[in-house]
Order: structure tokens, then sequence, then C-alpha cells
């Protein structure tokens, strides 16, 4: 029976050679669409599961609200990890992190400059899954100058991975013993380091003080252990161990701090959370957000829904042609379950062969979807393993779906209605029909303006003033590695024909830079008189190598020996410090974590506001000392032919430390990166809209062939009469046209509604405007206006003889 439903089937598919095709490409199109989301969400949450742990694992997070400022950060005090495990029996481990930048690690003759270091505690082997190719980890990270490789990085200077034992250079003047090597962290984490430095070299790990949050620090709960029981004592955990260091520097208690509007509190977020859930200052990495991972979830199920609908549609649009099939059939005594059963066999078959194409075209473009997602997703074992059966039960459960409608719905006709030509179920009437017709245009006008809404905001990003130049500016990296010379390749650089100007800082609005400390108007510690900002380390040259104006006063400057105790505050410090003229104001730094002595400064300039972080975020309050940071050398470079000037820099520093490596990026290429997540999610929203807008359109080319197909008579007689061939395509098309025109009328104030709530991620964004709702209704009107119109005008140009003979 199976053998001849399927036999059966497979001949009325090729019977109908041009249906099956936009069934089975519709289909196959949708399911690979969704094969790839599937790929990229299943990667989005495979973050830090590897680590066998992985549910007791947690980070402390320190929440502070103090001096005007409000944030959260992935960084806790040195002393916190200890405290913890000594206070709390159901802590079974700790471990802290601390990132300080890269090193120069020496190979050959060559120093290369490698960033990926951090600091760990030797715990970090009992916490996190961490396989070990060679050494011991039971005590690999417990002594100074002692480092743990990766196997990458053991091939990299040894070429070989049974390198235990062997010494690392860095800086030309430090040695690390390698105690172990271990696999390489796998992608799927939110910490990628290729060098684990022992903590106990480290002497701010042995700090005793809470107000210095530089550490990320991680707790591994016992089995059992009540993550949300423990969290519940942190705030008498942090006034035991943190409240007297509170009251000397303060002259506070906890409860008082908070009664005034401020805290300091801690905080656990899971692993598995910190990717896509976690947006905290300080992080080992760039992060997701799980925001994405439901928007393409979404698009995944409606693009799938949107080919299942175009089976139902086409399968029902022409129940006219096979009603006399079913007729017969009814007639020579089959029951009404064979007749489902036939029908569900064909959609069945449809799926089945879908499947197979779309598993094709989603191997085929996995590489160009790489490129758009910056993913590196392979087709492993694994994700066969449960691809298979997963895809086995959609050729089921689609199968049915789309052809339940269907199978019930021709397997119902009447025989005798059937046979005296009384069933002519066609476009007119389809009450089903249009509303599935409703349903897919709703989708991808709802995914048009969505993907306008995100094109018009990276745009605004892209053109928005921020406040500096970013246009020509070369970022010459690790310039630290030149010790004193740093000042003097500055200098050199600057006297370079086509260099308009170089600044000596590694404090940069395009480089993530996070310091934030605590200045007072006061030299008496007052909260009341406090003012919480990112303090910038520039030279003189600074403000006018980006192109940062003056609001007031003016900038540094090298002849006045003062400026050593100056500072400059962009427009938000001033605004919250509340002076009536803030020139020659002083402010107080705090000399030491526990405010024992302050250093007096004054203000000698107000710059301008700039975006210095993300423009999701607003500006907050910055200060610029005049001091050293070798971080980087900016260069603001005015001749055309850059490729010479490089080539000038490099030759500069290459005289000043030939052995190592010249790095270098542009301030605009830095910038992007920043945005990089959003510029990738509006290419492949541009992608899934046109891939869903062609699905649509499928159906709709079918559906208007076969309106076309059931009125060829009525065409006919129209000719003859003299109808014109506009006539005649106004006609078949104004059906359609409405129903399209309904679709709008339903997904503008859904997608409205959605990417509003997007742009609020952003402090500064683009409102959406009105022509993004007229253009994208105007878009759907003339693709689906295009798609009819080739089956209209071939019906229009047929013969009305051939048209009348045809019936």
């Amino acid at each position: 029976m199976i053998k001849n439903y399927i036999k059966t089937a497979f001949r009325g598919l090729m019977k109908n050679k041009g249906f099956t095709f936009i069934n089975v490409f519709g289909l196959a199109l949708g399911l690979a669409t969704c094969l790839l989301i599937v790929f990229y969400v299943f990667d989005e949450l495979s973050y830090d599961l590897f680590n066998t742990k992985a549910d007791r694992i947690f980070r402390v997070n320190n929440d502070i609200k103090f001096g005007g400022n409000e944030n959260s950060y992935a960084v806790a005090p040195p002393p916190t990890a200890a405290a913890l495990k000594a206070d709390f029996p159901e802590i079974e481990q700790v471990v802290r992190f601390r990132e300080r930048g890269g090193n120069q690690v020496k190979k050959g003759k060559q120093n290369i400059i490698e960033e990926r270091m951090v600091y760990a505690d030797n715990s970090i082997f009992s916490i996190f899954t961490l396989p070990m190719i060679t050494g011991s980890t039971g005590n690999a990270l417990t002594e100074p100058h002692t480092v743990v490789i990766t196997e990458k990085m053991a091939k990299k200077y040894f070429d070989r991975t049974n390198v235990a034992g062997q010494t690392l250079t860095f800086n030309d003047t430090s040695f690390y013993k390698i105690t172990a090597v271990i696999k390489d962290i796998p992608r799927q984490s939110h910490f990628n380091f290729d060098f684990f430095i022992a903590m106990p070299g480290l002497a701010e790990s042995k700090e005793d003080t809470w107000f210095s949050n530089n550490f990320n620090t991680y707790i591994l709960l016992k089995p059992g252990a009540d993550v949300n029981k423990l969290e519940a004592k942190l705030p008498g955990f942090l006034q035991k161990h943190a409240g007297p260091q509170l009251k000397a520097i303060l002259h506070l208690t906890f409860n008082e701090l908070e009664k005034s509007g401020n805290y300091f509190k801690l905080s656990l977020i899971p692993l598995k959370k910190i990717h896509l859930q976690s947006a905290s200052v300080a992080e080992l990495d760039a992060n997701g957000d799980i925001k994405y991972v439901y928007i393409f979830s979404a698009i995944a199920v409606f693009i799938l829904l949107i080919a299942c609908v175009n089976f139902m549609n086409l399968s029902t649009a022409r129940s006219s042609g096979r009603a006399r099939e079913v007729g017969v059939r009814k007639v020579l005594g089959s029951p009404r379950k064979y007749l489902i059963a036939q029908f569900l066999t064909e959609s069945i078959l449809v799926t089945l062969v879908a499947t197979i194409i779309a598993l094709l075209l989603a191997w085929a473009f996995l590489g160009q979807f790489n490129k758009m997602s910056g993913k590196e997703l392979v087709i492993t074992w694994q994700i066969i393993s449960w691809l298979i059966p997963v895809l086995l039960l959609i050729i089921i459960v689609i199968g049915c779906l789309a052809g339940s409608y269907p199978a019930l719905y021709l397997s119902a006709f009447q025989p005798i209605q059937v046979l005296k030509g009384k069933i002519a179920a066609g476009f007119k009437g389809g009450v089903f029909r249009s509303f599935l017709v409703v349903f897919q245009f709703s989708i991808s006008i709802f995914l048009i303006i969505g993907t306008l809404v995100i094109y018009n905001q990276l745009k605004y990003i892209q053109s928005k003033d921020l406040g500096y130049n970013r246009d020509h500016v070369m970022i010459v990296r690790n310039v630290w590695s030149l010790g004193n010379n740093a000042r003097v390749f500055k200098h050199e650089v600057q006297g370079l024909a086509g260099v308009q100007n170089a600044s000596l800082s590694g404090a940069l609005p395009t480089g993530g830079y996070g310091n934030s400390s605590t200045m007072f108007k006061d030299p008496v510690v007052d909260q009341k008189r406090a003012i919480l900002a990112q303090i910038w380390p520039v030279d003189e040259d600074y403000l006018p190598t980006l192109g940062i104006k003056m609001a007031a006063g003016r900038n540094f400057s090298k002849q006045m020996l003062t400026d050593s105790v100056g500072l400059v505050v962009n427009e938000a410090a001033a605004r919250m410090l509340n002076f009536s003229d803030p020139i020659t104001q002083p402010l107080y730094a705090p000399n030491d974590n526990m405010v024992k002595t302050m250093k007096k400064y004054h203000i000698i300039g107000v710059m301008k506001n700039f975006n210095f972080r993300s423009l999701k975020d607003n500006i907050t309050p910055l200060i610029f000392t005049l001091n050293e940071d070798r971080g980087a050398v900016s260069v603001r470079i005015r001749s055309a032919n850059i490729p010479s000037i490089i080539q000038q820099i490099k030759n500069k520093y290459n005289s000043f430390s030939p052995t190592q490596e010249f790095n270098y990026t542009f301030m605009d290429e830095d910038f992007d990166a920043i945005y990089r997540a959003e510029q990738r999610i509006g290419t492949i929203s541009v992608a899934f809209t046109t891939l869903a807008i062609i699905i649509a359109c499928l159906g709709l080319f079918g559906l208007a062939a076969y309106a076309a197909e059931q009125r060829t008579k009525e065409i006919g007689v129209r000719k003859v009469l003299g109808a014109s061939i506009s006539t005649i395509v106004g006609m078949l098309s104004k059906d359609f046209i409405k129903l399209v025109l309904f679709s709008i009328v339903l997904a503008a104030p859904l997608a409205w509604w959605a990417m509003h709530s997007w742009l609020q991620g952003f402090a500064y964004r683009q409102n959406i405007q009105w022509w993004i709702i007229v253009l994208a209704g105007a878009g759907a009107i003339f693709i689906a206006f295009v798609t009819i119109s080739f089956q209209s005008v071939k019906a229009a140009l047929t013969n009305p003889v051939k048209s009348l003979k045809s019936e």
C-alpha cells in the first residue's frame, strides 16, 4: 500500500512539474535558510559548555553607583576570591584572572607581540576544563615566573608540544618557565588566552583593598548548593570585609551609602549566560547578544512558515485540477482516509526531496554565511548526530503540517458535485488561502521594514559627528616596546613630510579604555563632592591630533610647567561638577586606594564632548591628565600616498627596535570593529529578508498562474469583447494587491514597535522615519505586482481562440 502511495504521488508530482518545482525549491530555500540560522544559534548557545562543571561556575560582578555614574563591572577587588572561599563552605573553589595586556615574546632574534596573556591562579584547572597535553596541573601556576601555554603557542615557538621545562623570554628581560601545555581553548569560550601567567608573580594580587576592581573572579559551587541563597548573603559579606575600609575612606557605613543613593554591590552571573547576557565593563572578550539569537530564531521560523504556506496555498489552488480525480476515486470506492494518506504522502515526498536539496544548499553556502556572520561554523559529526534525527522529524512534521489542509480539503469533495462540474476552487472564495497570502507578505514587509531601520541606524552611526576626526589616523600599537625612545619616535614621526601631527597615548576613543577613578572637589573625602570619571593620560598633542575641539580654557602645553597637575575635562564632567566657571577650579585625586593622602589638580580647559565609547552608551565624564602613556602613537596623515608614509613610519620604528614587530591599525577600521556585530546583523538581515521575499514570491507566482488558468475562458471572452491587455492584467492583479495592502496595514505597526525596541539599545539613534514604512510598502506592492504581472500578461496575450477551445 505504501509503495503504491509513493508511486502514485511521484507520478502526480511529475505530471505537474511547474507546481512541483515551485514547492520543492521554495521549501528547500526555506529549510536551507533555517538550517544556517540553526547552526548560528547552536554556536551562540554552546559558549562555555565545553566546561564539564559549567552548571556550577559563576562570575562575581561588581555593581557600582557612585560619583554620578552607574555601571556593572566584570571585575572584583583582589581579596574577594579568598574571602568568599573562606566564608562560604558551599563554595568549592575560586579563581582570579588579571589581564594586564600583552608582552613581547622572543622567537630567535625576533620579538613577537602576543596580546592573549592573562595572570591566573593555579585553581583555574580545578574549575575550567582545560585538558593538559604535557606537564601537571597540580602546581603549574604556583610559582612566580611560570607560565602555561596552549598547544598552538607551543608549536609556534618550539614546533612541538612537549615543551614543559622550556623557557620563554618576555620583553627581552623577563624569563618564564613553561610548566605545562594545554589544548587550545575552544572558540566558543568567553575568554581565549594563549598564555596563563602565574598569579604569585603579580604584586597587586596580594593587595588587601576592597575598592580597587581589577580581577575577573569566578567561583565553583559544590554540587547541590543554592546560588540564590549564596547571593542573598553577599551584602552581609561585603559589609563585613569592605565595611571598615568604606568607613575609613568615606566615613560611611554601607547602609548610609545606600540611603544617599549610591551603592557597591556584588552579584553572580552563571558562566553559561556570560556570552549572551552580559555587557559589563571589563569583559574578557567581545560578547554576543541574546536579543539577536531570539531575532534570528524568529526569522528562521517565519521563513519556514512562509515555505509551508506556499505548499498549502498551491495545493489548494490547484484543487480544481484534481477535483475530478478525487471524484472518480470516491465513486470507485476509495475511502477518505486513503485519499488523505495519498495527499500526505505527496507532501512528505516533496518535503523529503526539499530537505535533501536544503542540506546541499546549506553546505554550499556555509562558507559565505561564515563571512557574513563572522563565525567559523563547520558541520561536525557532533552536529550530524543530532541533525539527522531532527531533520527526519522535520520531514514528518512539515510534510504533515503543510499537506494537512490540502489533504483534508481535497478529500472532502463530494463526488456528485465534482462530476457535475460545480466545484471550482480557485483563488476567489479561498478565505483561508487569502489569509495565508496576507500572513506571508506581512512577514516579508515586517522584515523589509526591519532591514531598512537597521541599515538607516548603521548609516547614522557612520555619518554621525562623534566629536573627533577618525579619518586618516594611523595607530602604531605597542610603542611601550621602544622604552624611553617612545617619545623620540613620536617626534621623528611628526617631522615626516605627509604627517600632520602625532600623539603618544594608548587611551583612544576606539580602544575600549576603561580606567575609572574617583576625584573630589575638596581635599576632604565627601561622597557628595565626588565624581567618578574615566581618567586618561595623554600628551599635549592629543587633542589637535584627534581633532577634539575646546569649549573653554586651553589645551596642555609643555611650556607651562604647572600643567603637570593640570586637567582638561569634557563637558559632561564640567556639567556634573557644577562649577559656575570650571577653569582654574581644583580637583583632588587619592594617592592610594585607602585615600590617605590627596593630590591637588586644577582644571585648565573644558573640551567638547566626544563619543569615546559605543554609541549605545551616553557620554560620561572624562578627564585628561598630562602624563606619558606609551601604549600607542596616533599619527594624523595628510599625504595622498598613504602606503609610502606607512613604510617611512615603519622604518623609523625599526630604527629604534629592529627586532620588534611593527603593528598598526587605522582608527576608522577600529571604529568599524566596534559596530561589527551590528553590521553583520544588517548584512544577514538583508540576506534573510531577500530570501523570505523570494520564497513568498514563488508562492504568489504559482497562485497567479493557477488563478489565470482558472479564468482562461473569462479572459478569452473579455478579449473577444474588446478588453485591453492592461484591463485584463489589472483584473487579475487587483485581488492579490488588495491582500498585499492589507498585509502592510498589519505588519507596519508590529515592525515599528519591534524596531523601536531594538533602537532603544542605542543612546544615540536615528528615529524611525515615515518614509521607511512607505518605502517598504511600496516595495512590497511593486514586487508583488511584478510577480503577478508575469502570469497576468502571459494570460492576457494568449489567443482568445485557444482560451475558448481550452474549455
